[in-house]
């Protein structure tokens, strides 16, 4: 249900529930903080692994993640057991967490990432279906920017204990801790009261075409132009911008490897730090602005960022200019789901479409940290960062020119004009 139809007798537990929502973003981001940049400080540090080789283990948990997105969001669409499944996945990143720690070996690493990534299929699509069902798609937008402020707070908490638990204790301190935090997201998770979500709304249904038979999986994408081009878009976006903060940071560890995880945890937090008043930004002004304006935002810093990562010189520099990771990620990570929603309002195929456009996304963060590897090898640290930057610029000019407005009228407030995109789940790609 709505928050506009929730009786009254039920507003402290819709307060209540809402607050809870917001704390498993908060403590499931220090679960998930250590995963990727911290992991490969520890693995290039402590067991002498290249990047090369850190860059196919940590692609794996992606990887995984590209066949199960779209059945897990097919899942979610279906399950009445939303929070369930949402403490499964929580346990399981923990799980995955903890058992990187005990012998860090080729297989015990590889088997955590693939542990990981079955539960991040899972994690990001059902929190914005529990928080679609229970506030309905005019309010996502705002409630989507608050979840990822509390998000990002939480990786500034997490990233800031995890650094210097590296530093003064043991790099394996900040992933036990870590995994304790999957704990208290399992506690969050029971505080939201199960009656509050309305499973229809949850998937993108509205009462007028509750019932119409929609499309599934990668079908989706492949009937909705905007869709499909919103995918690609973000794909080639992930594609440039995931492995720009581990290759960072493990060329910092390289010059100095005790102060490694520190270095990380401040590029870490100096970009969490900006993303959460841009998330707060997005929750407040994207159904007034439109989407796409701070979604072009979010593609225009990409590739200054990473020009200026190849013409910093020092430490000092190169934490300053990981704020605008703050501003891009910032604004698209809150953003991308809203559109999605967006482009499948009616459709009661949300989670599916997020899944399947996950998926496609997930193609560019999965390769990013190989593709930088190898070419970190191959011609240095300089000339992968000049290729990340090129991808995107690419991602931005296909943005601009083949990507439209997603917000609906209803959503805008009076006296601002804007041309809704209609149902694009009617309008194909082949014209």
């Amino acid at each position: 249900m709505s928050s506009a139809s929730v009786p009254a007798a039920s507003s402290g537990e819709l307060r209540r529930s809402l607050r809870a929502l917001d704390w498993v973003n908060f403590f499931l981001a220090d679960v998930q903080a250590g995963l990727g940049p911290f992991l490969g400080i520890y693995l290039i540090n402590k067991e002498g692994w290249n990047p090369a080789s850190i860059g196919l283990v940590l692609t794996l948990g992606g990887a995984v993640g590209l066949l199960l997105n779209a059945p897990a969001g097919a899942l979610i669409d279906r399950t009445t057991h939303k929070r369930g499944l949402l403490m499964a996945a929580a346990a399981l990143t923990a799980l995955g967490t903890f058992v990187v720690t005990l012998t860090p070996s080729l297989a015990v690493v590889t088997a955590a990432q693939l542990m990981t990534g079955i539960a991040a299929v899972v994690l990001a699509p059902v929190i914005g279906a529990i928080a679609l069902g229970v506030v309905g798609p005019q309010a996502f937008a705002s409630r989507t920017g608050r979840m990822q402020a509390f998000n990002h707070a939480g990786n500034v908490v997490g990233s800031t204990v995890y650094g210097l638990a590296g530093y003064l204790i043991s790099l394996r301190a900040g992933f036990w801790i870590a995994s304790v935090c999957g704990i208290f997201v399992v506690i969050a998770t029971l505080m939201i009261k199960g009656t509050l979500i309305d499973d229809k709304l949850a998937r993108g249904l509205t009462p007028e075409l509750r019932g119409e038979d929609r499309p599934s999986g990668l079908a989706v994408l492949l009937r909705s132009r905007p869709l499909l081009m919103l995918a690609l878009v973000t794909m080639l976006w992930q594609l440039a911008n995931g492995a720009m903060l581990p290759i960072t940071g493990q060329k910092l560890a390289l010059a100095n490897a005790h102060e490694g995880a520190l270095f990380q945890a401040a590029l870490i937090v100096v970009a969490q730090l900006v993303m959460i008043p841009m998330a707060i930004l997005v929750g407040r002004n994207a159904d007034r602005w439109g989407r796409k304006p701070l979604f072009v935002a979010a593609f225009v810093v990409l590739p200054l960022r990473g020009l200026l990562f190849v013409l910093a010189g020092d430490t000092t520099s190169i934490i300053a200019i990981q704020a605008l990771d703050g501003v891009g990620a910032g604004l698209q990570g809150a953003l991308f789901p809203v559109m999605v929603a967006d482009l499948t309002r009616g459709s009661g195929r949300f989670n599916v479409a997020l899944g399947a456009a996950t998926m496609v996304q997930g193609i560019g963060a999965a390769v990013s940290t190989t593709l930088a590897g190898a070419i970190i090898v191959l011609g240095g640290y300089t000339t992968a960062m000049g290729v990340l930057t090129g991808i995107a610029v690419l991602a931005l000019v296909l943005l601009v020119i083949g990507v439209p407005e997603t917000a609906h009228r209803a959503d805008r407030p009076p006296g601002r004009s804007l041309d809704p995109p209609g149902d694009p789940l009617d309008e194909p790609v082949m014209a």
